[in-house]
């Protein structure tokens, strides 16, 4: 029985995948393959590389690796049967620090000197929290996670150096504690929130004017803002890099990745 129910998890992601390869899906990935891994994408030149594995290895939070393609090779066999060309929703191409393009597709873009690396990503700790009883209101909305530039420093390396970025999470008080005892257990898709309250306090102005993603859907007095680090961040520090390119995911649009969100778990 158990196989079997791994099996239904690892066809979803799959089917999500290839709708992802046919261009049926090209918005968020939020509640979509639920129990298995989703994962942000940064990808760059090999001369780069080197560089950036130090700037994840010395930023866990909001850059946790959890893969890492040889170079020229568009396949993740480690984290399924993926083409990293084909199967997020939508990327982002940046040249020189600018975002010029948002396709749906990067097979014209790729070449043989080009290493992908996927880090992950807070919607795999969502399912544990809705497993609690505790709402999501941006799936309950439909609409994307709002996340925020802060004025938190990352450690920098080489030419990556930049502001952390948030997720946030409207809660109540109870099941912002009971959110940060869950996604402590899972330190890979970005572990517990960094702050909670006071958004003002991490150089978040107004919590209704997302760096991007949608606003929150519901603010309520009896609820806080709850803020995890978040593997949008690259996008930020590739601002600052200004690489003569670099590839990411549309924020909200995600690898679907066949690994299981339990075995990330720490008990």
């Amino acid at each position: 029985m158990q196989d079997a129910a791994v099996a239904d998890y690892t066809n979803a992601a799959l089917d999500t995948r290839l709708a992802c390869r046919r261009e049926d899906i090209t918005g968020h990935t939020a509640g979509l393959a639920p129990g298995y891994l989703q994962g942000n994408l940064c990808i760059v030149d090999k001369e780069f590389a080197t560089d950036f594995a130090a700037f994840c290895q010395r930023n866990p939070k909001p850059c946790p690796l959890i893969g890492m393609s040889a170079v020229g090779d568009t396949n993740l066999p480690d984290l399924g049967d993926i083409d990293i060309r084909t199967d997020i929703p939508r990327y982002r191409v940046f040249e020189n620090g600018v975002c010029v393009d948002e396709p749906t597709d990067i097979r014209d873009r790729w070449t043989d000197s080009m290493v992908a690396f996927v880090l992950g990503c807070s919607f795999s700790f969502e399912a544990p929290l809705l497993d609690a009883g505790i709402p999501m209101h941006h799936i309950e909305s439909d609409t994307t996670v709002p996340m925020y530039r802060t004025n938190i420093d990352c450690v920098p390396a080489g030419r990556f150096s930049g502001k952390m970025v948030t997720s946030m999470r409207m809660m109540t008080p109870a099941d912002a504690i009971r959110s940060i005892q869950i996604t402590s257990r899972f330190p890979n898709v970005h572990g517990a929130p960094i702050h909670f309250g006071m958004p003002e306090k991490i150089g978040v102005a107004d919590i209704m004017k997302p760096d991007y993603g949608d606003p929150p859907s519901i603010v309520r007095d009896d609820l806080v803002p709850v803020f995890w680090a978040c593997g949008v961040t690259p996008q930020s520090v590739v601002l600052n890099a200004k690489l003569p390119l670099c590839i990411t995911h549309m924020p909200g649009s995600m690898l679907v990745t066949d690994k299981a969100n339990t075995d990330l778990a720490v008990m």
